[in-house]
Parts: structure tokens; C-alpha cells; sequence
């Protein structure tokens, strides 16, 4: 790290402190050259991730559009908070560890339905209304039904034989 004072490249670092969530590391560097201090802050570089809209358009991956999603999904159903950061959480790490810089916003659509089943049916449904864009009764009951089938298929995983 180039000294602010005098432009030495030679400092040591003499604290080192975790900030924002662990996310960031300030360190506190003395010049070996001149011997003044200084503060350095590290942080992870990530690659932007675009998402790719239905109409072809892409803006930047913006996982607080997940979650508001999903609140809504969940309004007055009984979901924490904190399940709704965890799944929003393991999407972002879904899309990021992919190494994509595109996804479609019809796979994180996915993402956020597989994970909803998980944590709540109602919710779920509600969520699947809106991104599967039913146009009548019958399309939505074949989504229940598909629903109650991986009901009854992790039930029947579930029970010992």
C-alpha cells in the first residue's frame, strides 16, 4: 500500500478491525519510510450481475426487489423475518456463485418459488399468481395440484418404510 504522505510502498500493518457486518477490514499502516500512519479499508470486489427482464431489457441484480417480493407473498402469513432474509440471502448466493453476469429474471422467479415451498404454501401460491400470470381458474388449479403433488412426494419420502 503506496504511502499518503510521502508515496513509500513499504507500510505495516499495525491493527487490523472487521466493519460492516465482517464485510470490510480497516487497517490502521505506519510508513516505513516517513513513519506516519494512515487508514486503509479492504473489501470484497464484486462483479456486477445483470438481470435479464422478460422484454429482453436488463438492469442491475438488486436483491431488496426479491425480498419485497417475497414480504408481500407472506403478508399476514406466519413467516419470520428472518426466513425471508435467509431465502433472499441463498438466492444472492445462488446468483453470484452461478459466475453469470446475466440471469434471467425468470430463473430468480424460480428460485424465489422453489424456496417459498419450502417455507410456506399460502405464500407461495400468492407468489406464483402474480409470476406465472394466471389467466384463469384452470391454469391456477393445475399449480395446486402440482403443489399438492410435491406435498404428497416429500411426505412419502418422509415416512419410513
Amino acid at each position: 500500500m503506496k504511502c499518503m504522505y510521502c508515496g513509500c510502498t513499504e507500510s505495516k500493518v499495525i491493527d487490523s478491525r472487521s466493519t460492516e457486518e465482517g464485510r470490510t477490514i480497516r487497517r490502521r499502516r505506519e510508513c516505513m519510510q516517513c513513519g506516519r500512519r494512515f487508514t486503509t479499508y479492504e473489501t470484497i470486489e464484486t462483479t456486477p450481475v445483470l438481470v435479464i427482464k422478460n422484454d429482453g431489457t436488463r438492469q442491475s441484480f438488486d436483491p431488496n426487489k426479491i425480498k419485497n417480493g417475497i414480504i408481500k407473498a407472506c403478508e399476514k402469513r406466519p413467516v419470520s423475518v428472518s426466513k425471508i432474509d435467509r431465502l433472499v440471502e441463498d438466492i444472492k448466493k445462488q446468483v453470484y456463485n452461478s459466475l453469470e453476469q446475466e440471469v434471467s429474471s425468470k430463473r430468480i422467479g424460480e428460485m424465489v418459488m422453489d424456496g417459498l415451498r419450502e417455507i410456506d404454501e399460502v405464500a407461495y401460491v400468492r407468489y406464483a399468481s402474480v409470476y406465472r400470470q394466471f389467466t384463469d381458474i384452470s391454469s391456477f388449479m393445475r399449480e395446486l395440484e402440482t403443489l399438492m403433488q410435491h406435498k404428497d412426494g416429500n411426505s412419502n419420502e418422509k415416512q419410513p418404510e
